[in-house]
């Protein structure tokens, strides 16, 4: 069960606000980069991908390794931009909490009223606030998605599915509890997000992503469609071997087309650490403030943004993500300064090792 959304949702709460002042830099540096770049390097060699980068920042120290099973690609992997698949969810609950603050959103605007104004919503409605946490009671993709999606299943099953669908999908759809109750992880839900700000707001999700956030972090190598040969990385099956084409989020846009170098990553990340002035700085906190406790104890904590977990010197900040082909790892520890971005490109698996290869260098720093 969930419980309500506290009073301060998405700001930064009184109690936790001072924990993620940046810690000073440990002495013995170098060694320590010389010790972390060996770890980065046996992790490289133990995901089991044709491509792979790990890239590390601490306390603004970049370490970064490459490699992979296939032969190197024309462009250095680490110039590459990758797909992050679930992992933008990020990216979009950083731009939610940003127009929130800026005044354009409230978080509780009726997402069928958004999209359909006028309609009759009830005394209960999904809320934006409920589509970012996933407690909207949505399931995880449309009801008929499989069967639209189906004939493009090994080559772009989400392309088959335009923004269009999914609004109507939505509309259409009947809730079996009231919202708020219950956390179940939904791309669909995400997805409505970004419909829903894009038509309260006048403007589309991906340019609203680009002027409040990829822009004033100066991520000019992040976007939300490819490039072309050479400025972006090819995804594998899960052979290893067998191409397969760029991803494409058709109408699920918010929920997992954003993909990015490396570099990118890491400055996304270590704005989370240390915040700019504005206009990002006040967002940037509310991304650590916990908006949702669930499970046996309320163990598993959820922020705007991120999944937190807990480690012996504070809480670790993450999303993965993937796609047909590609797989992203993206996390933060604010009482180490350490920020990660695990990037490789071949489709998930059971057994995977890479997400939890990621997981553990992010836990044990």
């Amino acid at each position: 069960m969930t419980g309500p959304a506290p009073s301060y949702w998405p700001g930064v709460a009184e109690d936790t606000a001072d924990a993620f002042a940046p810690h000073d830099e440990p002495a013995g540096a170098a060694p320590e980069e010389e010790t972390l770049g060996k770890r980065l390097e046996h992790a490289v060699g133990v995901s089991d991908a044709p491509d792979v980068v790990l890239a590390v920042s601490r306390h603004g120290r970049r370490v970064l390794r490459w490699g992979g099973t296939a032969p190197p690609p024309p462009v250095p992997r680490p110039e590459l931009r990758y797909e992050l698949g679930s992992a933008t969810k990020a990216f979009t609950g950083l731009l939610f909490a940003q127009l929130i603050r800026r005044g354009l959103l409230t978080g509780g605007e009726a997402a069928a009223d958004c999209l359909d104004p006028g309609r009759a919503t009830g005394a209960a409605p999904v809320t934006l606030a409920h589509l970012v946490t996933h407690t909207s009671g949505l399931p995880a993709l449309p009801a008929d998605f499989f069967a639209r999606a189906l004939p493009a299943w090994r080559t772009n099953p989400y392309a088959r599915y335009p923004a269009e669908r999914v609004i109507g999908a939505f509309l259409r759809h009947r809730p079996r509890q009231r919202p708020g109750r219950r956390w179940h992880y939904s791309n669909f839900g995400v997805a409505v997000l970004g419909h829903a700000v894009g038509a309260v707001t006048g403007t589309a999700w991906e340019e609203l992503l680009a002027a409040h956030v990829l822009r004033p972090l100066a991520l000019g190598d992040t976007g939300t469609r490819p490039r072309g040969p050479g400025r972006d990385a090819i995804g594998h099956r899960k052979d290893g071997r067998g191409a397969v084409p760029a991803f494409d989020a058709g109408g699920f846009q918010a929920a997992g087309s954003v993909r990015a170098t490396p570099g990118d990553l890491l400055t996304f990340l270590e704005a989370h650490l240390a915040p700019p002035p504005e206009p990002l700085a006040g967002a940037l906190l509310s991304m650590h403030t916990p908006v949702l406790r669930r499970g046996l104890d309320h163990r598993h904590v959820h922020t705007v943004g991120w999944f937190r977990h807990p480690t012996g010197g504070g809480p670790m900040y993450f999303h993965s993500g993937a796609t047909l082909g590609q797989q992203a790892f993206l996390g933060f520890r604010p009482d180490t300064g350490t920020a990660l971005a695990a990037l490789c490109t071949r489709r998930f698996r059971a057994g995977d090792p890479f997400v939890a290869a990621a997981y553990a260098l992010l836990a044990d720093q």
